[in-house]
């Protein structure tokens, strides 16, 4: 059974799952159906109706910095020139069941010189959608072993992030020569992955 991770919290993954090599990292959400003339009719009004489209990410920092465009994975580029890290592609209206954005990590393969990859998602052309992250519901990002299917975490992201446009989801990170996973849930008002990547530079 999967451990249910809480905001702050942090687990080994590769300690206590020996032989762990390559995970899928799974990202979910609900966009809020709106109701016509009810409550949240006339809360997200704004949104004018668009389809909500949330991209899921991975910053692959060194030494806790973004140091190069080729070490950002998105659904412009699907896959980390080290070949570790491959997006599974763009979803744009996060409907129907399960993950609806994966992304597939293969640990070994990470570069030494990488120590973090950072899991973020934002809502793509918000500003003039009008749109925020108080509009999605269900939103959870977990970790499933490749080779056995076995899903080995989940985080919920349960929290209240009307305002926020973007949200730093999780991290994956080296502590020796294991890997940890940490449950962030932070969201901020950037408006886009560019905003975001400059967090860490």
């Amino acid at each position: 059974m999967a451990i249910v991770l809480q905001k702050g919290q942090r687990i080994d993954l590769t300690k206590g799952n020996p032989g762990l090599r390559k995970i899928v990292v799974g990202l979910g959400w609900d966009p809020i159906q709106k109701k016509a003339g009810g409550l949240l009719g006339g809360l997200f009004g704004g949104g004018g109706g668009a389809n909500m489209d949330i991209d899921a990410s991975v910053i692959m920092l060194q030494d806790d910095r973004f140091v190069s465009n080729d070490n950002l994975i998105y659904f412009g580029n699907l896959k980390s020139k080290c070949r570790s890290v491959l997006h599974t592609g763009d979803n744009i209206t996060g409907e129907g069941d399960g993950d609806d954005e994966q992304v597939i990590v293969e640990l070994n393969k990470v570069p030494e010189k990488i120590n973090k990859l950072i899991f973020v998602v934002n809502i793509y052309d918000c500003i003039k959608r009008k749109q925020d992250f108080g509009q999605v519901e269900n939103a959870y990002i977990r970790v499933v072993n490749s080779a056995s299917n076995e899903e080995l975490l989940k985080f919920n992201l349960s929290e209240n992030y009307s305002g926020s446009t973007s949200l730093t989801v999780a991290e994956i990170y080296r502590h020796g020569s294991e890997w940890k996973f940490g449950a962030l849930g932070a969201g901020s008002t950037d408006p886009g992955l560019s905003e975001i990547v400059r967090r860490f530079n």
